[in-house]
C-alpha cells in the first residue's frame, strides 16, 4: 500500500506544492520504513529529501539517500521534547547534511546525547516494565493524540498522505 498509494500520493502533492527539499521525521519504526520509502520516492522525482529519524538499523536497510540519525528514543529524532536549543541543533545538521552529502546513503550521526547514561536503552518505553494500568493510560493517550491529530489536520483542510 505505501509504495502503490502512499508514496505516489507524497510526490503528487510536493509537486503540487513545488517543494525542493522533504524533512521527514518519523516516530515509531513503521513509521521509518514509510517515510524511507517515500524519501527514495521523492528523490526519484527529483525532491531532495533528509530522513530524520532514531531507528538506524531501518532507514539504513531502506536505504535512503540522506539520514540523520539520532541516538534517542523512538518519537524524538527532531530533538529533546520541550528543548528548542537540542531542536534547533538538530534541524541545523539535518539541513546541512541536504547541502553537503558527500554521496548517496549518507549518514549523519547527532552528538547530542539523550542521557549520560546508556540505561535509558533498557528502561525506555520497556512495555515489560510497566503495570497494566500504565499501559491502559498509554494507549488512551495515544488514541487521543491520534484524534487531536486527525482534527488539526482536518481544520487546515489536510487529508493525511499516510493512512494509520
Amino acid at each position: 500500500m505505501t509504495l502503490e498509494v502512499d508514496c505516489p500520493e507524497i510526490v503528487a502533492h510536493c509537486k503540487t506544492d513545488e517543494v525542493d527539499v522533504a524533512i521527514l521525521v518519523p516516530n515509531c519504526p513503521v513509521c521509518h520504513q514509510s517515510v524511507s520509502l517515500a524519501a527514495r520516492m521523492l528523490e526519484e522525482n527529483g525532491i531532495s529529501t533528509i530522513v530524520m529519524g532514531c531507528a538506524k538499523d531501518i532507514v539504513e536497510h531502506v536505504g535512503v539517500p540522506r539520514f540523520l540519525f539520532s541516538d534517542f528514543p523512538l518519537g524524538n529524532a527532531a530533538g529533546r521534547p520541550l528543548d528548542r536549543a537540542s531542536q534547533a541543533v538538530t534541524l541545523e545538521l539535518a539541513l546541512k547534511a541536504v547541502e553537503t552529502a558527500p554521496a548517496p546513503r549518507t549518514t549523519v550521526q547527532s552528538a547530542l546525547e539523550w542521557s549520560v547514561s546508556p540505561n535509558w536503552k533498557l528502561d525506555y518505553c520497556n512495555i515489560a516494565s510497566l503495570s497494566e494500568e500504565e499501559i491502559r493510560q498509554r494507549r488512551a493517550e495515544f488514541d487521543r493524540q491520534k484524534t487531536v491529530a486527525k482534527s488539526a489536520r482536518a481544520e487546515a483542510g489536510l487529508a493525511s498522505p499516510m493512512r494509520s
